[in-house]
């Protein structure tokens, strides 16, 4: 879908500075930032607070405004906004997400239960996380690092090491029994 000519003009007069273009701009977009950061979530496994996605959507609309609206004059018009939008959008709450998955406080939380504190993995737990993840086949292990450590999604995961996408979710499933039998 090519960009319409309403989104030109909205974009353009956000971009000059109109502060009631940028609540337009907001309210035709709003719903579409929601739908990213559910969805994104949801397919990483994480479930998310209401709370936790309104934090989500705020960083997203930062994103859009930070140094004068970068992202969006580096809009070229290739495609829809919406879909322009929604990318910048999947980015930036994949990156936040990422930096709240690194932060969990021991294994169980940031392995387990990925949704709880997030304070920080000291260095016992990063020792006690290694030693879990020998017990791991070499293949276990990648997947779960690159999915719980890194942010990767399965498709990502699966392009990296070769397997099909839908063996990522079983093969993460065995990983955290074996890892739970451990801790």
């Amino acid at each position: 879908m090519a960009l319409t000519n309403y989104d030109r003009d909205l974009l353009q007069a956000c971009l000059s500075g109109d502060a009631q273009a940028w609540q337009e701009f907001v309210d035709r977009f709003l719903g579409l930032v929601v739908h990213v950061v559910n969805h994104t979530a949801a397919t990483r496994n994480i479930v998310i607070t209401p709370e936790s996605r309104d934090d989500l959507v705020a960083e997203v609309f930062l994103a859009y405004v930070d140094k004068d609206f970068a992202v969006l004059r580096r809009f070229r018009a290739k495609s829809s906004l919406a879909t322009y939008l929604t990318v910048v959008a999947r980015r930036t709450i994949t990156r936040k997400l990422s930096q709240l998955r690194v932060s969990h406080t021991s294994i169980e939380d940031s392995l387990l239960n990925p949704t709880s504190s997030d304070e920080g993995l000291s260095k016992e737990h990063l020792e006690d996380l290694e030693s879990s993840m020998r017990l791991l086949s070499d293949n276990e292990a990648a997947v779960v690092r690159m999915f719980h450590l890194e942010g990767k999604t399965y498709s990502e995961i699966s392009l990296r090491i070769g397997v099909p996408e839908n063996s990522i979710g079983p093969m993460l499933s065995r990983a955290r029994e074996k890892m739970k039998s451990r801790v």
